[in-house]
């Protein structure tokens, strides 16, 4: 992941999943798509990286659309009243998005 516009707010970085990944077989065969847990395994990592939190809780995620191995999406998590925020995007399209909880 390459960081990107971050601030104490805001944490953007972009992300993708190569076709060789190994959760891919089975997801679903001759139409790979990439796990929503992979997408939140991203989040997970992100939220280390900006923040030095573990993922302690996801309270609320839903994925709109799929993702395929190989392309480029954007990771953004952004903090408002204590809550932090998370979507991927791509190409101005919201794939998934939600709210989680950190911990040190």
């Amino acid at each position: 992941m390459d960081q990107r516009n971050t601030s104490d707010a805001r944490y953007r970085t972009a992300l993708c999943v190569p076709p060789e990944h190994p959760c891919l077989p089975g997801h679903f065969p001759g139409h790979p798509l990439v796990p929503g847990v992979v997408l939140l395994e991203h989040v997970a990592h992100a939220l280390r990286d900006w923040r030095n939190q573990r993922l302690a809780r996801v309270l609320e995620v839903k994925f709109l659309a799929p993702l395929q191995p190989g392309e480029r999406a954007e990771l953004e998590l952004d903090e408002a009243a204590g809550r932090i925020r998370f979507a991927i995007e791509r190409e101005q399209r919201v794939l998934a998005r939600g709210v989680i909880e950190g911990a040190p």
